[in-house]
């Protein structure tokens, strides 16, 4: 019988490993840059076409390499990073698998320009495909010149499915932002399309995070630090002001890598709990200190999952350093009890009573007790009001018409939620809204029947280009980091449409001078941060997507919120309203909004 198994050749290898480790064009400026960081780089550019599709650049001046390493740079599990297993529980570079540049040689077309400081000439090395073309000898600066173009070539089915330029360099910035975070002391700088979107000086930690995300962050971050036998924490932890519930820039980094761990995010979030709403998230940026032998970083392709040996007690570490800083910020001012030269206040004691107001509401009064005076009062003339209502049977009443018992149930299940109602409305504990109706008892939330009515208003205005906007007296300034400025600018028109002007003041900042009618009282920066984040979360390639997330997003920020007293006039105009939207029943999301109690079960429930 014929042998079927064969040996994979290096190219078909290297681009199965390429679909693990190389999945877009941000991880391809995520390896480039993290091998300058490893090569001791002092300042490192990066120079995006089309959003990485037709070109990647990374510019760095680090140690460079010699024309031997050049070429073995590119050889599966190649690597200058580690020589043995027990290195691995060593690490103290950013890679060490010797698999990125291999994989991004499979799938694209890559020159490297790279020279040595103790050598007059340096290395040009043309691969495309994992072929290389050419090797030649090169006059060019130290460090590396790493220019990488027609990402996934030889592999049309990934390209075909890269999101669009916006979303793509979206990615791009937000895993550029994870390495600047890490390494104040590097000066980098990053061009699309020739155009500036980031330019990092040198300088501290605090400095490098307001450089990213704008001036605005720098009064809202409380400083931790604390140092132990198991890890040292350092790092900033949002006010509770600066709770939002999407949008919110959570950092985590271990021995200078990026990492996602929900249980450590647990242990922040549970340090403010019952100061901030629920729901909501604060920004932080934390960095741990940690032996190397104590993690284990080789779990995952990407390096952003990290196992940890004492997981435990540094999740109580860091619950504790962020209460203390929070402890710090809220620190009540010390009592002075030195009363010399200040006015006695006197003291009374139970002989001599003070007469107290007494409140307008009493929770112990009971209107059904005896000795009330309300249940003493004698009531006449009520007879008259019941004088012209036809005789009813004990089981039914003419406000809900109830059917026989198989009829109804049939019926009740095939019709809509939309039924005649009273035009009489009770408000329950500020949050439901409660009407009869021919079958029973109608419940409605306020706040979902809000969002349902607004969201359609404002698919309408922008489809018709028809909003309203109201001037501001004093223009308010949104600074956005460069991953949310992209996404704004191409959400620009729609934002306009609903009735927003914005100006481009530059370095991603823009003054609000107009907000669309109706939204008086909000926090207008919030919001269209908060506007930006749903956009970036859905993706912004559709056109009707993004309008119909800018849509959600404004109406859940203007609807009606929870706990507001409505007059009778004010439910009818909403319960109207409401009735009005082509979907009465659920909201965008698919939240319900009303129900109904069937009036059956009611009298089921009397018996």
């Amino acid at each position: 019988m014929k042998d079927v198994i064969q040996l994979l050749p290096d190219s078909v290898a290297n681009q199965i490993a390429a679909g693990e480790v190389i999945q877009r064009p941000a991880s391809v400026v995520k390896e480039l840059v993290e091998n300058a960081v490893d090569a001791d780089a002092h300042s490192i550019q990066v120079l995006i076409v089309d959003a990485g599709r037709t070109s990647i650049q990374v510019i760095d001046d680090g140690k460079g390499m010699s024309e031997t390493d050049a070429r073995l740079a590119f050889e599966r599990h190649a690597t200058s990073k580690i020589r043995k297993a027990d290195d691995l529980f060593a690490l103290t570079t950013m890679g060490f698998r010797g698999e990125a540049l291999p994989s991004i040689a499979a799938v694209s077309q890559v020159e490297l320009r790279t020279r040595m400081k103790e050598e007059e000439l340096g290395t040009c090395l043309t691969i495309i495909g994992s072929k290389v073309e050419t090797q030649e000898p090169v006059n060019c600066p130290v460090g590396s010149n790493f220019k990488v173009e027609n990402l996934f070539f030889n592999v049309p089915a990934r390209r075909k499915f890269l999101k669009t330029n916006a979303t793509e360099l979206n990615n791009i910035l937000t895993a550029f932002e994870r390495i600047v975070l890490v390494y104040p002391e590097i000066n980098f700088s990053l061009f699309s399309n020739g155009q500036e979107l980031m330019n990092l000086k040198n300088g501290s930690l605090r400095q490098r995070i307001v450089d990213v995300f704008g001036k605005r962050i720098s009064q809202d971050l409380l400083p931790i630090e604390v140092e132990t036998s198991v890890c040292k924490i350092t790092g900033f932890v949002g006010k509770p002001e600066t709770a939002r519930k999407k949008g919110a820039h959570n950092y985590f980094f271990v021995n200078g890598r990026f990492m996602k761990h929900a249980y450590f995010h647990k242990a922040v979030m549970q340090a403010f709990d019952r100061l901030i709403p629920v729901g909501t998230q604060i920004p932080y940026f934390i960095y741990f200190e940690v032996k190397p032998s104590d993690i284990d970083v080789n779990i995952h392709p990407t390096k952003t999952e990290i196992k940890f040996e004492n997981e435990q007690a540094i999740w109580q570490i860091l619950s504790a350093a962020v209460k203390d800083a929070i402890g710090r910020f809220c620190e009540v001012p010390q009592i002075d009890f030195d009363t010399e030269g200040r006015p006695d206040i006197p003291v009374f004691d139970s002989q001599h009573q003070v007469d107290m107001p007494t409140p307008a509401y009493n929770p112990t009064y009971n209107p059904f007790k005896q000795h009330s005076e309300r249940a003493q009062k004698k009531v006449d003339g009520w007879e008259h009001l019941y004088e012209n209502l036809p005789h009813q049977r004990h089981s039914e009443t003419d406000m809900f018409h109830l059917l026989s018992e198989e009829q109804d149930i049939e019926q009740y299940e095939r019709r809509p939620l939309i039924e005649e109602k009273s035009p009489i409305h009770y408000q329950y504990k500020g949050c439901y809204i409660m009407t009869a109706v021919k079958s029973g008892l109608m419940i409605i939330d306020q706040y979902r029947a809000d969002v349902r009515i607004r969201y359609e208003r404002y698919l309408s205005q922008m489809k018709s280009q028809s909003s309203g906007s109201q001037r501001m007296l004093f223009p308010e300034v949104v600074q956005f980091p460069p991953s949310d400025a992209v996404a704004l600018e191409k959400i620009l028109p729609e934002l306009s449409a609903m009735g927003f002007d914005l100006t481009d003041l530059g370095h991603h900042s823009y003054g609000i001078n107009a907000i669309p009618a109706g939204l008086e009282g909000l926090n207008y920066v919030q919001l269209l941060t908060e506007m930006v984040s749903d956009t970036i979360e859905k993706g912004t390639g559709n056109l009707d997507d993004i309008h119909a997330s800018l849509a959600l997003s404004l109406a859940r920020h203007a609807a009606i919120p929870q706990g507001q007293i409505l007059s009778n006039e004010e439910m009818e105009g909403l319960v109207n309203d409401l009735f009005a939207c082509s979907n009465v029943n659920y909201t965008p999301d698919g939240k319900t909004i009303l129900c109904i109690l069937p009036q059956r079960e009611i009298e089921q429930l009397l018996r």
